[in-house]
């Protein structure tokens, strides 16, 4: 099986409450289960987070069908956020082509974290993320340059 084909697009200030709603397309069912979802947090986190000019859209066959975002921390590595991909797309290889562009692209260690539980803890394993440290409902990860 090739590669996922998907494009970048940039993000503006006008996408975000296309990327709210699939924030919470995406996250809904794994914050249930930790017991904290409701869909007014989950809209004031991305509207608290949400930073276009580092934002992408992740587009397949002219739709947006998910989003990324990788900014730089003080520390000199770069932090990716908002790592949604929606679920008629999910489990296609999307996530994986769309990380492995990132991190041909990064020179900086990358660092993210990811909900206790969640599928996307495999696939950041599987591309050479190692776990720092978690908590009740987050599991941080650091890649290596």
């Amino acid at each position: 099986m090739g590669e996922a084909a998907f494009a970048f697009a940039p993000a503006c200030p006008d996408d975000l409450e296309r990327l709210v709603a699939l924030r919470i397309a995406a996250m809904r069912e794994g914050l249930e289960r930790v017991g904290v979802f409701t869909p007014e947090r989950g809209r004031q986190w991305m509207v608290d987070r949400f930073r276009p000019d580092d934002t992408r859209l992740i587009v397949v066959d002219g739709a947006v069908v998910g989003c990324v975002a990788l900014w730089p921390l003080e520390t000199g590595d770069l932090w990716l956020s908002q790592f949604y991909i929606d679920p008629a797309h999910q489990g296609r290889g999307l996530g994986g082509a769309v990380l492995r562009r990132l991190l041909a692209e990064a020179a900086a260690p990358i660092r993210l974290s990811a909900l206790v539980g969640s599928p996307s803890n495999r696939l950041y394993l599987r591309h050479g993320f190692v776990e720092t440290h978690r908590d009740e409902i987050e599991i941080y990860y650091l890649r290596p340059a």
